[in-house]
């Protein structure tokens, strides 16, 4: 199968990661002779709210070699995340197929030599060409062809399990016990395929979102449900420029395939350029585009999520930052579904976990597909699991938020623990003209390797900024969580325009940084808190993108808020900003667990 060698990190940690936790558990395909056979495949899918459009969507399946009909086994289905192709599940593939799992690993919709265009993990597009895959690991025929022209139909699928009903208590013939794994693109797709075929069995979505709209136009305030706000947020250039040259450099790639693809906006639904084009010049998405990136978000159908779910999402994350797999945990979680949430360490954003770490995610997620595709007794583990990055290990709690809120006071410039020291005091600064960066720092898009070559300073100019610092700390903090800042601020400017909608709204950019004792401030993860402040008149409650952070003795916590970031199109009109403190409700309050 062809291979797109130009990948964001997105997929480069999906399939690297998998790659990893199979040498730490010591399995390796060159060990002995594969216990499987391989097969390429090209299927015909009907996508679409009406199923009108065709499109040949290009595979792998992997057979265990015990295999047959008389032996069934268990079924996984997994994709590639953006800018990749079936090619990058292979470590996947190989090793659990060498486990008794039959295997189909495909190239999404636009990607890897599959046609059409790039529709977002959109449940009418990817979700349905998702669902005809299972239909073929269930026994369909007319899905799976062995050449492109769809002429030559494959042997249909005989030796997956079959359950007797789905999980709608439905009964088909074609319903085969299946799971899904993956990582990013390919893990939303999960719940896009979940969402509307009730005959897979359980999930394990990596480093996805939440709300598409809130990974590419966060707002932290005004956050109405979940991560989802009625103000538009602001708008994420790196990412994005990323995303788009890979979408379309994999377009032109495969045009000879479907010459179609590069017709309106090349490789994408026709909706992503003009929206990339306005909110990139804007710095916020039009009403109509936030719905569209909502309508491809579980955040937008998460009632019909009701099978098991193992979430699992990185750290070192400023795409899909931590917050959308809390806001995921939270909504399965309540509607009943049962669910686990993992935090990782290695993300979008780079990061390389220890053995350990790597060991027990591997080990977790195998045992979730033993015990609900096997059948097996398998432990699926404890309801929250998180990477410890200062000492490698992983930490465990039977809830998702073990920490104890612990309140920091703004004083003056600082940070103090008791309202009783609270001091007044006043800082004041302005936002740059035409959404100029005030802060910079590491180019989200090319962090990790290529960061660590071309390193960028963190540096807040004077004058661009407001910060408040603790005195050091007498013993260690550990921060597992989302980190909440409350503050209300005097901007007359923006009181006036305000009205006007998000042209007219204050943008600000709140994050936090461990202090060591020799004053060296640290971004925690590059995690940044993008605001559009729908009225500055009134108090602002930020909530910051969650991290698992130890603050060591004698280091010191600070907050800042700044009138610009690198990684982002900020507000487009100069805006003075004074800060005020002297009130306890001027705070920010941390979910420490020691």
């Amino acid at each position: 199968m062809p291979t797109n060698r130009l990948r964001p990190r997105a997929v480069l940690t999906a399939i690297g990661t998998m790659a990893a936790l199979g040498a730490v558990s010591g399995w390796s395909p060159a060990a002995s002779a594969p216990a499987y056979t391989v097969q390429s495949l090209h299927f015909k899918v009907q996508v679409g709210p009406d199923k009108s459009k065709t499109c040949d969507v290009v595979g792998d399946l992997y057979k265990p070699s015990t295999a047959s009909a008389a032996h069934k086994v268990p079924a996984l289905l997994t994709t590639n995340g953006f800018g990749g192709s079936a090619a990058d599940q292979t470590p996947f593939a190989e090793k659990y197929a060498s486990l008794g799992y039959a295997v189909l690993s495909y190239s999404g919709l636009g990607f890897g030599g599959s046609g059409c265009k790039i529709t977002l993990d959109d449940p009418d597009f990817d979700g349905q060409a998702g669902s005809q895959l299972v239909s073929f690991l269930g026994g369909s025929g007319g899905i799976a062809f062995t050449d492109a022209a769809h002429t030559t139909a494959a042997a249909p699928v005989d030796f997956v399990v079959r359950d007797k009903v789905d999980h709608d208590g439905n009964k088909r013939a074609d319903d085969p016990r299946v799971g899904m794994w993956g990582g990013s693109y390919g893990g939303q797709v999960q719940f896009a395929v979940a969402g509307i075929d009730a005959r897979v069995d359980t999930l394990n979505p990596q480093i996805t979102w939440n709300d598409l709209s809130y990974s590419l136009g966060p707002n932290n305030t005004d956050q109405t449900k979940g991560v989802s706000s009625t103000t538009p947020g602001v708008t994420k250039l790196t990412w994005a420029t990323l995303f788009s040259a890979v979408g379309i450099f994999d377009g032109v790639q495969y045009a000879q395939n479907d010459p179609q693809r590069l017709i309106g906006c090349p490789n994408f639904a026709d909706f992503v350029c003009p929206a990339l084009v306005f909110g990139g010049t804007t710095g916020f998405m039009q009403p109509d585009d936030v719905a569209s990136l909502r309508h491809a978000s579980v955040a937008d159908y998460m009632s019909r999520i009701k099978i098991p779910v193992l979430l699992d999402q990185g750290e070192v994350d400023t795409l899909f930052n931590l917050n959308e797999s809390l806001e995921t945990y939270k909504a399965l979680k309540r509607q009943g579904t049962p669910v686990k949430l993992m935090w990782r360490y290695n993300g979008h954003s780079g990061g390389t976990p220890s053995a350990e770490g790597a060991a027990y995610e591997e080990s977790r997620i195998q045992s979730w597909f033993d015990h609900y595709l096997k059948g097996t007794s398998a432990s699926t583990g404890p309801a929250f699991a998180y990477y410890q990055d200062w000492d490698g290990k992983v930490g465990t709690s039977s809830r998702h938020n073990p920490g104890k809120a612990k309140k920091l006071f703004l004083s003056g410039r600082g940070l103090v623990d008791s309202t009783a020291r609270i001091q007044a005091g006043s800082q004041s600064f302005v936002t740059t003209a035409a959404g100029a960066p005030t802060s910079l720092g590491e180019l989200d898009a090319v962090g990790g390797q290529v960061g660590a070559a071309l390193p960028l300073p963190d540096v807040n100019p004077p004058g661009t900024y407001a910060s408040w610092t603790g005195e050091p700390l007498a013993k260690q903090a550990t921060v597992v969580g989302s980190p909440e800042l409350d503050v209300t601020l005097s901007a007359p400017s923006a009181a006036l325009t305000q009205a006007a909608g998000p042209s007219g709204q204050l943008v600000l950019f709140a994050k936090v940084y461990d202090v060591d004792a020799a004053g060296k401030a640290s971004l925690i993860n590059s995690l940044v808190a993008p605001v559009r402040v729908p009225d500055v008149t009134k108090p602002i409650h930020v909530t910051l993108p969650a991290f698992a952070h130890r603050f060591a003795a004698g280091h010191r916590i600070a907050v800042y808020l700044a009138g610009g970031d690198s990684n982002y199109r900020a507000g487009t009109t100069p805006v003075p900003v004074t800060v005020d403190t002297g009130s306890a409700a001027q705070r920010l309050t941390l979910p420490v667990i020691d």
